[in-house]
Parts: structure tokens; sequence; C-alpha cells
């Protein structure tokens, strides 16, 4: 289920519009500036090189990922910071809000308007983060010459927690910046197209929702998505 889910999250990534693959590339340039903070080399800097992984699977073009890295400064980014928001939706699904902001009033605003006016309700830090289990998420491409057993092996030797096959193959590992990009570039070195790697969070059970309360949700859901300051939104809706 997990994985499964993770998929449909990264195909509707795909599939957005010009206007939303352009908020996209700004929200993912803020990520890559953000982690330069601790250093402009990929290899010495982990969430660096994550997130030109991030930006690299979401078809942003090497020439916008150069000019990005290629700037001399980050000083515009100085004032941002990360920032976690967490409650719950219509029909009690588990939220969590992850931000990226340089004006944390305009940002919880933002958060708690969306949703106040679709049913759902604003909690306190850590009121459903438990709900949810951290691993480390690497996600490759099957393709007719796709071998299941031959990539079980390849995740064994690197010391990878688990897979799951299924309409895509997923890896867990432990929840580490580092042994995500460690694992993925062991399989991109093997010849795998690797569609997604970062640190998930992963929900421990899903919630249905009838009709009603699942329409109410997905409005929900796109008035998060139309702030510039969320970075990504995580629940537990059964797909």
């Amino acid at each position: 289920m997990s994985g499964h889910s993770k998929w449909n999250n990264i195909k509707g990534k795909k599939e957005k519009s010009d206007a939303q693959r352009a908020k996209m590339f700004t929200m993912l340039g803020r990520q890559i500036m953000v982690a330069m903070a601790n250093g402009s080399d990929p290899e010495s800097n982990p969430s660096l090189k994550n997130a030109i992984q991030k930006a690299k699977q979401n078809n942003m073009p090497n020439d916008k990922i150069k000019a990005l890295l290629d700037k001399k400064s980050n000083q515009d980014m100085s004032n941002y910071s990360e920032i976690t928001y967490e409650g719950y939706g219509a029909g009690g699904v588990a939220v969590v809000v992850k931000c990226l902001t340089d004006n944390k009033n305009r940002t919880i605003s933002d958060v708690r308007y969306a949703f106040d006016k679709f049913g759902g309700s604003l909690g306190a830090n850590g009121c459903v983060s438990y709900l949810f289990d951290n691993k480390g998420v690497i996600i490759l491409e099957k393709n007719d010459k796709f071998d299941s057993d031959k990539a079980m092996e390849v995740a064994l030797e690197a010391n990878a927690l688990d897979c799951e096959d299924d309409e895509v193959f997923t890896v867990y590992c432990e929840p580490s910046i580092s042994e995500v990009n460690k694992i993925s570039s062991i399989f991109s070195d093997a010849g795998y197209n690797v569609l997604s790697a970062d640190v998930e969070m992963i929900p421990q059970n899903y919630v249905a929702l009838d009709e009603k309360h699942k329409e109410s949700f997905e409005k929900m859901l796109a008035k998060l998505e139309e702030s510039d300051d969320v970075q990504e939104v995580i629940h537990n809706l059964e797909e």
C-alpha cells in the first residue's frame, strides 16, 4: 500500500500543468539553495545531493540546476526556515504539512485557513506524526527487462531493510539522507532507473472517506498546494 500510494503521488507530480510545474521548480530551487548553506559540493553535502536528485527526478532542466549551483552566494535564502504543521483533515485523515518559509506568520495563516475552510483542524506538533514511520524510500522503475529477484539481491547487499514489488519496485532503508543517497547510487550505478529517493513519512494505517468528505479533503490539499511556502503534504488517506 505505501509504495503504491507513493508512486501515485509521483505520477501526479509528473502530470502537472505548466503553471504547477513552474511552481514546483521554484520549490525545488529553494530546497537546493537552502541546502547549499551547508556546502556547495553535493558529494560532501547529503542534503544538497538529495535536493539535486529530487530536482532531476521532477524533470528540472540541467541548466537551471547548474545556474543555482553556480551562484556565489545563498544570502537570498538566509531568512528561510523549515517548519512543520500537523492536524486532521475532513473525516479524520492525519495530515503533516512541511513548509519552507521566510515569513512564519504568513505561512501559518495560509495553512490554518486551508484546514478551517474545508472541515479540518490544525493541531500541535506531534498530534499526528506518531501515526507515521520515518523510512528511507527508493522507488525503481520496472521495465520489460526488470528482474525483481536481482533487484532484491542488490537491495540486500546494500543493507536495505525491506522491498515491495508492485507496479514499481520499492526499497526501504534507514531514515537517513546519507543512506538513501548511498543505496540510490548503488542502484543507479547498476543500471536501474531511480524514480524517487528520499526519507518519507509512511502511514501506519490508512483512513477511508466517503465521497463528501473526500471532496472536502481534496479541496483542502489543493488549497495548501497554492501556497508557495508549502513543500510537501503527507497524509494517510486511503487511495
